[in-house]
């Protein structure tokens, strides 16, 4: 993969509105590769089908879709659950670690088991930005 220097205005590192989109485009730009698991996607699907209203829902459906068909599919072939206070981070855990993958989130707490006692590399949004900026 290029390297591609970004130049990101500071006010895009500030807001945490836009740290997802910037993250969605380099993702897309071919600047990070993203992983998922079967479990993983799914639980996607089930949240985010329970929380939005049926015609918001009915909307991202195509768009979830076209991006989970850019991401890398990893096999959970070892779980290391219970890991999290939350059994959907455990999902994203089981991703992280089978894949070899850093994962990005805002609730690094609920990762910082994983992330002593496994070696999963955590990092922020923000300092995924920062890092693809350098």
């Amino acid at each position: 993969m290029s390297t591609v220097q970004l130049e990101i205005p500071e006010e895009v590192l500030i807001s945490l509105k836009e740290t997802p989109a910037t993250i969605i485009e380099s993702w897309l730009a071919g600047l990070l590769e993203v992983y998922i698991s079967d479990a993983l996607a799914y639980e996607y699907v089930d949240v985010l089908s329970r929380k939005l209203s049926p015609s918001r829902w009915s909307e991202l459906q195509p768009i979830l879709g076209s991006l989970l068909s850019q991401t890398k599919f990893t096999p959970i072939y070892y779980s290391w659950r219970p890991t999290s206070p939350d059994a959907g981070d455990d999902l994203v855990i089981d991703c992280g670690m089978n894949a070899g993958a850093t994962v990005v989130t805002f609730n690094i707490r609920d990762f910082r088991r994983a992330r002593e006692s496994l070696g999963l590399q955590v990092m922020t949004p923000t300092e995924l930005i920062i890092k693809l900026a350098e």
